[in-house]
């Protein structure tokens, strides 16, 4: 796992959810055989995941700050940086790149910006591995979340 100090500006706001997607790099090598089979295997166990997103900014001084942020902390995209992220864990913080020039910023009202790209997140956003031991807890967390605060004594 890498470590950066350099932050998603605080004062932005948070992706939308309109187009918001996350897609994994394989971590499979698959080897088609002559007999019409194939083989397949695990190649890595640290894979990146892809996110589209979308921000939108309702105001001038906002796509201001990202563009300025983008261009000097990040050195026009290639360093990595840590961003709050919506996935199935809950909105945490990863760390992530621009996989390209973002796109926009495109005016969708008189001074709302929109601006699109794709990020890289550097570890694929997954429950630690000994929680397969564990899946009922998992899929009744919230049930037993409700029943603890309401039965639970004072």
């Amino acid at each position: 796992m890498i470590a950066t100090s350099i932050n998603y500006p605080a004062g932005l706001t948070l992706p939308l959810r309109e187009g918001y997607d996350i897609n994994h790099v394989s971590p499979l090598q698959r080897t088609e055989l002559q007999s019409g089979r194939a083989r397949q295997r695990r190649k890595f166990t640290s894979i990146p995941s892809i996110v589209s997103l979308t921000w939108f900014f309702d105001k001038n001084a906002h796509c201001l700050l990202f563009e300025l942020w983008f261009k000097e902390s990040l050195m026009d995209g290639a360093e990595w940086f840590n961003c709050p992220l919506q996935t199935p864990m809950g909105i945490k913080p990863y760390v992530c790149r621009f996989t390209t020039m973002y796109k926009g910023p495109t005016l969708v009202a008189a001074s709302m910006w929109r601006v699109s790209a794709e990020l890289e997140i550097y570890e694929r956003p997954t429950l630690p591995a000994e929680d397969i031991n564990y899946p009922d807890e998992l899929i009744y967390a919230d049930m037993f979340d409700r029943t603890m605060n309401l039965y639970w004594p004072k």
